[in-house]
């Protein structure tokens, strides 16, 4: 995930250092670098045990990094002429392709087809783990925006159903959109939800043109039809047309008690009830409604995918540590233990019992990255996608709108290709 808010770097703390790191004689160290927050202790403990114990000549030594100034350190590790940085690396599932240029990661395709399922993992998290056809990052998991909504406020409306269609979620939003409620506060600038709108259509933020050159696509049919969907839906409730969601954050608007819905990730729902404790049991969870009933909504998948720099010292036992973490035991007990989206579908029966987690399961399934290309960080900087949200939101044609943000993406990504 590229942005944690659901990140000068300096290592808070060898795993090793809490008592995680098992000593042995003659055991071969692999290093690996995971996320502050992406595993407990208690998680990461019993791994290290178990992984130690099945390889009896391999020491594993995590260490924990923070997600501010990641990217630097990264970059100098991969850089580095020695063997003597980590093995192994979580990074966010859409940097994997940053990191990959200059060939600095190890190509870990055939592992993935023959060994590790592949064909399996969630599409948001794979695809941008792939580069040119090759597999460089592997999914670890997964955490995607959901629609949070009241419950009672729901059945004030007399809606007996969560939406599972389109229309299905107009309509009942505009039931709620009463009384001196939102129907749902979407923020002007929410540009990840409107990605899944686009992507549900058939669109896309920016096409490499079938490798002719990356472009910005948001005047496509399908992206505009996309956006007009977003615009209908915002206009029921009160979300500025000139922010984003963090501006201001849309859980302090959530917690004030006049709002139905939001589009959010479910871990949202504790921060809501922290600022408003009568909401209490009752807020709920469902899936971003899809074009029919037959499946959720695209949406924008976050999360985190593990590399092997080129670099390693340890090549043997840095595939091993990644396939012992991303396979089916230890996905399953992290899911479980975080209550996040395992790399595979079938592996979402973890986390059924879980609500808000199930919902979030579900939409993975038809989750998506950001266009995978290297550059796309710098299209994210500089930020099109807001402005001409802002701009059809606040009246101006959006077939106009839309040729002037994909001219300025498709000069961004030209620029720095």
């Amino acid at each position: 995930m590229r942005r944690r808010s659901l990140l000068a770097l300096t290592s808070v703390g060898l795993v090793s250092a809490c008592g995680l790191e098992a000593r042995g004689g003659g055991r071969r160290t692999v290093t690996a670098w995971l996320m502050k927050g992406s595993a407990s202790q208690g998680f990461l403990r019993r791994f290290t045990e178990a992984f130690e114990r099945d390889h009896p000549d391999l020491r594993l030594d995590i260490r924990i990094q923070q997600w501010t100034g990641i990217g630097p350190k990264v970059q100098d590790a991969l850089d580095a002429g020695s063997a003597d940085g980590p093995d192994v690396i979580e990074v966010g599932n859409t940097q994997v392709p940053q990191y990959v240029e200059g060939d600095r990661l190890l190509d870990l395709t055939l592992e993935s087809a023959l060994r590790w399922g592949s064909e399996g993992w969630l599409p948001g998290l794979a695809e941008p783990g792939r580069f040119l056809s090759h597999q460089y990052g592997i999914p670890w998991y997964a955490a995607n925006r959901v629609v949070v909504y009241r419950r009672d406020l729901f059945a004030r409306a007399g809606i007996k159903a969560v939406p599972r269609t389109r229309d299905e979620w107009l309509s009942a939003t505009e039931k709620l959109n009463s009384a001196g409620n939102q129907g749902i506060y979407l923020a002007g600038q929410d540009w990840y939800t409107l990605a899944g709108f686009i992507w549900d259509e058939g669109g896309d933020l920016a096409d490499d043109g079938d490798g002719g050159g990356w472009r910005g696509t948001l005047d496509s049919t399908a992206a505009l039809r996309g956006m007009d969907f977003y615009r209908r839906l915002q206009a029921l409730g009160d979300g500025p047309p000139r922010a984003d969601e963090e501006h201001p954050p849309q859980a302090g608007v959530f917690a004030k008690g006049r709002t139905a819905q939001i589009v959010a990730v479910p871990g949202l729902a504790r921060t809501v009830v922290q600022q408003n404790p009568d909401l209490k049991g009752k807020l709920g969870f469902f899936p971003v409604p899809g074009m029919t009933a037959a499946r959720p909504g695209a949406v924008f998948t976050g999360g985190s995918d593990l590399v092997v720099p080129n670099n390693t010292g340890e090549r043997d036992g840095a595939v091993a540590v990644v396939a012992a973490l991303t396979g089916a035991k230890w996905e399953t007990e992290l899911a479980r233990t975080m209550n996040y989206v395992p790399n595979k579908k079938t592996l979402a029966k973890a986390v059924a019992g879980e609500e808000g987690v199930a919902a979030m399961a579900a939409g993975a399934a038809q989750g998506r990255a950001t266009p995978s290309t290297p550059q796309w960080g710098a299209v994210e900087a500089d930020n099109p996608i807001k402005d001409y949200m802002t701009r059809v939101l606040t009246g101006a044609d959006p077939a106009t709108e839309a040729r002037r943000a994909s001219r300025r993406i498709t000069e961004v990504l030209s620029r720095l290709d």
